[in-house]
């Protein structure tokens, strides 16, 4: 019999995706040998109080630190203070004790222990990802303490490379770490008696289409077993693809697990959904993919939408995906989408290597506007090093036309362990790299200077970007405000939106103070605007429209930029508008 565990901070409302599918592989390798997995943040968040842990899970500043004040009672006050700070931002938060926040989490955490006979497991896994590093080592000390002769093993996302090899180093109490996938590591750790390496870099499965469904029985099992007034209806993760086909993206350290980009094939994914939809009666997945396979996503999501299910999915995306894309994806049940955004600089998005431009980024959050589309989450990255005041003015300039559209949110770059931007560090004006100065108060200064932390401090011109983004961070404040504002009561209409009368069209722009503004356009430069709803080069346009001279349309051009009726950026132009009924 093995144990597989999942601790605080992973969202509550789902099952771990990684448990789930190391149960399943497992099972299908090892018939005969019982699994047991324990999503244990479940009964610790109904302990807590749903709303409450939500709002630390966001946070790996609000999180880290409660775990790690149980692990060095004697840094409790340090951390107090260190968590406060953190605390006083959030309304849900800003009055919660955090004593009391952490004798409660004990109390949860201690009778969990307390409810299972460690010494029976022949093994112990857990999966470790972001915001998870204290959590997990609290219960590998616990549970240690309790079954000192069970090997203990370590995997996931925050355990790649270095950092996994650094917990082994600075935690004795870890036997073993699997770096990359989990699969066929934790496969060779129960089928070998005798491994000479305590870290083992996991061997990839091949074709995704071999892997069975996750197996979630044990989270269900959890949630019958809370009181009724605790029970929700949870949303079931799954993945198409692993790894990232782009890859690039400079800032990003999420494909360190993954060798290459590997998808299942549109049967598959489809049997799956029925499967896990059919078996536990839910209609709400989100697909865990770092980004899903591009040219397969109308295919895709066509054939869920013949399922007969009335699903509600999320999914991350990237920028490029297509209206139709957006189209099929709506029609399938898919209700948000978060966007790889990044930046509304050009300029910013060719040093992020983002491999998109503002006008692509503008292009689909315009689509997502439509009443056939999922809504758009997105982040907009402050403070990159290397970014400059060009890069700050273009931002600047872009957001004035993007008022009508979803805020974005703005986020302050981060270092992450084995990124690009941390590898070629001199790149991007950075001198120095070291663990992040937050997890000082967390963790002795003997156990801080042995450990690898996936979040990285640097030293390079930080105060000078702070300065740099200031005027953007308040821009988006006001933007958000006012996307807010123009969104209260029963008027749905987005923003800026047209009615078409045939052989003319009607641009109606709502403001917060006043009646709307309209734009009446006729004939020709009505069918230029309708022919700009993707973005066209100019060379596209002048072509599409031979009874204009050039001279002519590009007068119509600028004057719809002019008006932020029309977004322009080199040979490109793309209209803002979108239809008011569809």
């Amino acid at each position: 019999m093995i144990a597989l565990l999942s601790t605080p901070w992973a969202l509550f409302n789902r099952p771990s995706i990684q448990l789930g599918s190391l149960k399943a592989f497992i099972k299908v390798h090892e018939p005969e040998l019982v699994v047991k997995a324990f999503h244990f943040y479940l009964p610790i968040a109904a302990a807590l109080g749903y709303p409450v842990y939500e709002e630390i899970s966001q946070s790996t500043g609000l999180s880290e630190p409660l775990y790690a004040a149980l692990l060095y009672p004697e840094r409790f006050e340090a951390i107090e203070r260190f968590w406060r700070k953190k605390a006083r931002r959030s309304d849900q938060l800003h009055e919660v004790s955090f004593q009391d926040l952490c004798e409660r989490l004990e109390g949860a955490s201690r009778r969990l222990i307390k409810s299972q006979d460690w010494a029976s497991f022949r093994l112990i896994g857990f999966s470790v990802c972001f915001s998870q590093l204290t959590s997990t080592l609290y219960f590998v000390e616990r549970i240690k303490e309790l079954a000192p002769h069970v090997p203990i093993v370590l995997g996931g996302s925050a355990c790649s490379g270095a950092i996994g090899k650094s917990i082994l180093e600075t935690f004795p109490m870890v036997d073993y770490v699997v770096s990359g996938e989990g699969e066929l590591g934790l496969l060779s750790l129960i089928k070998e008696t005798d491994i000479e390496t305590r870290f083992i870099s996991g061997r990839q499965t091949g074709k995704l289409d071999r892997l069975p469904p996750p197996d979630y029985e044990d989270y269900f099992k959890a949630l019958d077993a809370l009181e009724p007034r605790k029970r929700f209806s949870p949303r079931i993760p799954v993945e198409m693809s692993r790894g990232c086909w782009w890859n690039k993206c400079a800032f990003c350290n999420l494909n360190l697990q993954w060798k290459g980009y590997r998808a299942k094939s549109n049967q598959k994914m489809l049997a799956e959904l029925v499967q896990l939809s059919n078996k536990h009666q839910i209609l709400a997945f989100s697909f865990m993919d770092n980004l899903l396979p591009q040219k397969d996503i109308e295919p895709l999501f066509t054939g869920i939408s013949t399922l007969g299910k009335d699903f509600e999915l999320f999914s991350e995306i990237r920028a490029t995906t297509t209206l139709a894309g957006l189209q099929a994806m709506a029609r399938a049940g898919m209700r948000e989408v978060q966007v790889g955004i990044e930046a509304l600089s050009s300029t910013l998005l060719r040093k992020i290597q983002k491999g998109t431009t503002a006008i692509d980024n503008m292009e689909i959050m315009k689509n997502c506007e439509r009443r056939d589309t999922p809504a758009l989450t997105g982040n907009l990255i402050m403070e990159f090093p290397g970014s400059d005041s060009s890069d700050v003015e273009e931002t600047m300039e872009c957001l004035n036309f993007v008022l009508p559209f979803r805020p974005l949110k703005a986020i302050p770059f981060w270092l992450g362990h084995g990124s690009p931007v941390w590898m070629n560090r001199g790149l991007f004006g950075i001198s120095k790299v070291f663990n992040h100065p937050s997890y000082r108060p967390l963790f002795p200064d003997k156990v801080l200077r042995s450990l690898v932390t996936m979040i990285q401090g640097y030293h390079g011109p930080v105060k000078e970007q702070r300065r740099l983004w200031k005027p953007v961070k308040k821009r988006i404040a006001e933007w958000s405000h006012y996307y807010q504002r123009l969104h209260q009561g029963p008027n749905t209409e987005p923003i800026l939106c047209y009615r078409d009368g045939g052989d003319f069209l009607v641009i109606r722009e709502r403001r917060p103070n006043g009646y709307p503004m309209t734009h009446k356009l006729k004939g020709t430069s009505r069918k230029i605007y309708l022919f700009c709803e993707n973005k066209r080069t100019i060379q596209e346009i002048t072509a599409r429209f031979p009874s204009f001279s050039a001279d002519q349309i590009q007068s119509f051009l600028r004057m719809m930029v002019e008006k932020r009726l029309l977004f322009h950026e080199k040979e490109k132009y793309l209209s803002l508008a979108v239809p008011a009924k569809l």
